[in-house]
């Protein structure tokens, strides 16, 4: 489904934990055969540990510096789709890095597929009081010009329409 006019932005991914962001971006790579990234996933491979042992050992400061690095390092970078992690574009520098690099599209779920997703999440620290942080969160989510609603919609379906909206603003 790649195509060679396709531009070398990258697709990055935000929104609150649970909407699927690594699964959909993973389609999305596969579809427009570019890269994939979760930044979750190079955070730990830089920390060396796990992000529950991050936010033990240093605590969630020093979780949000590395952020900082990794959303550096990608926006550097061409052709690749990445899924951040759902607290990495709160920050306004991280947030004007990554947009520049790409384009931008929140993925959005109710409450209620949050809450059913987060429900068994003991690998995220933050889960736990996910309410309160969802609340805090909105205003900055809501800011992201390009949301796509997760309810009800495969990974495909999903992929698909943040491909042909990608394509279209590329245009």
């Amino acid at each position: 489904m790649a195509t060679q006019n396709d531009p070398p932005t990258n697709i990055v991914l935000t929104g609150f934990m649970g909407v699927g962001k690594t699964t959909i971006g993973k389609r999305v790579a596969d579809f427009v055969q570019r890269y994939f990234v979760d930044t979750d996933d190079l955070i730990i491979a830089r920390a060396g540990m796990t992000i529950p042992q991050i936010f033990a050992k240093y605590g969630e400061s020093y979780f949000r510096v590395l952020e900082r690095e990794v959303g550096r390092d990608l926006a550097a970078k061409e052709r690749f789709v990445i899924a951040t992690g759902g607290g990495m574009l709160v920050d306004e520098t991280t947030r004007a890095v990554l947009s520049a690099s790409g384009y931008l599209v929140c993925l959005d779920a109710t409450p209620e597929v949050i809450e059913e997703r987060l429900k068994h999440a003991s690998d995220r620290p933050l889960a736990a009081n996910w309410r309160d942080l969802y609340d805090q969160r909105r205003t900055v989510y809501a800011a992201i010009p390009v949301h796509v609603s997760v309810v009800g919609k495969t990974a495909d379906q999903l992929a698909q329409e943040i491909i042909l909206l990608w394509r279209t603003a590329s245009t």
